[in-house]
């Protein structure tokens, strides 16, 4: 029988107001929010304006992810954590002939040393952006797209730091996924020297709502080596863990191997693993806020990724060198 660690802790509140009680000492403190939910809330706010690439907002959320990275003790790659890029975008996404502007992007990509590293780093990753206001102002606060896996990365990033990881770890936060994966895409062809010899990825996209605890892994069918490893992640998950969502099919709808981050590391060879939820009644709509959130969900999740991140970590060598089910194709 599987025992579920949120069920613990909820004891474990009551237990102790009865102790203070019978000491004639009353508990007025409410108990502290943990950070994960923290940084979600943060980042889904209002004020980050849907976190549109090249926006206000955007640039606000990522003032707080470099402020949050430097308090974990995440090295920087780049000054300041930043790696920036510039793109093109139509200034009106209906006309394809419609003139052009050109968009600042700013990945984050910090370092956390390993142990006994080996020939391989591994990356770990979420998008920060999303998708804005529209004309009528309303915000698209994207809290399960994507600060949910955004707050995930940080939870992994300060996991490694309190016990570091045996190889070197990448954390990026990337920017430009909305609409052609263009962060990922940019770090992949443009990798810092002495970490480009990627043996695995981790990319978390949507991991904050749940209403069955359901949570998918996306990646075992390329990459069999890590059938075991999710396995094993599954059975003290405190969530519903499953494998699909991976296979080749008619329906891309049901093969989520390159619709986001993980994509271009896919593409390059490199093998990933994928969490996320299935898309739901909240997905890029104005309802996608930290309120409809469903946070035991999402605390269960983190863990989930962690426990992932670590596992990844000590069989990083025979991840690297293990062969995919198919040849890998060029990202969407």
């Amino acid at each position: 029988m599987h025992f579920d660690r949120r069920f613990s802790a909820l004891l474990a509140a009551p237990v102790l107001a009865l102790s203070l009680a019978a000491c004639g000492v009353q508990d007025t403190a409410a108990p502290a929010e943990p950070q994960p939910v923290t940084d979600l809330r943060i980042l889904s706010a209002d004020d980050m304006e849907g976190r549109l690439v090249g926006s206000e907002g955007n640039a606000r959320a990522r003032e707080y992810l470099i402020g949050r990275l430097s308090e974990i003790g995440v090295t920087p790659v780049f000054e300041n954590y930043e790696q920036a890029f510039t793109f093109q975008r139509s200034l009106d996404f209906r006309d394809p002939d419609a003139e052009r502007e050109t968009v600042r992007a700013v990945n984050l990509v910090g370092h956390i040393a390993g142990t006994n590293p080996g020939e391989h780093v591994m990356v770990v990753g979420a998008h920060y952006d999303h998708v804005g206001m529209d004309e009528d102002g309303n915000i698209f606060n994207g809290a399960d797209d994507n600060a949910s896996g955004t707050a995930g990365l940080l939870a992994v990033a300060a996991a490694f730091m309190e016990n570091p990881p045996q190889n070197d770890v990448i954390l990026i936060a990337f920017d430009a996924e909305e609409g052609g994966l263009r962060g990922a895409r940019h770090y992949v062809a443009n990798r810092p020297e002495g970490f480009e010899n990627i043996g695995f990825m981790l990319n978390m996209d949507m991991i904050a709502f749940s209403e069955t605890d359901d949570l998918y892994v996306v990646g075992t069918w390329h990459y069999p080596v890590l059938l075991d490893l999710v396995t094993a992640a599954a059975e003290v998950s405190p969530i519903n863990l499953h494998t699909g969502y991976d296979e080749p099919t008619d329906d891309p709808r049901n093969d989520w191997t390159m619709l986001s981050d993980h994509g271009p590391f896919h593409a390059a060879g490199i093998p990933f693993l994928y969490l996320g939820v299935e898309d739901h009644e909240h997905y890029h709509q104005i309802t996608d806020t930290f309120e409809n959130m469903t946070i035991p969900f999402f605390l269960g999740a983190v863990e989930t990724a962690v426990d992932v991140a670590r596992r990844a970590d000590a069989m990083l060598d025979v991840i690297a060198n293990a062969p995919s089910r198919q040849p890998e194709t060029d990202a969407k």
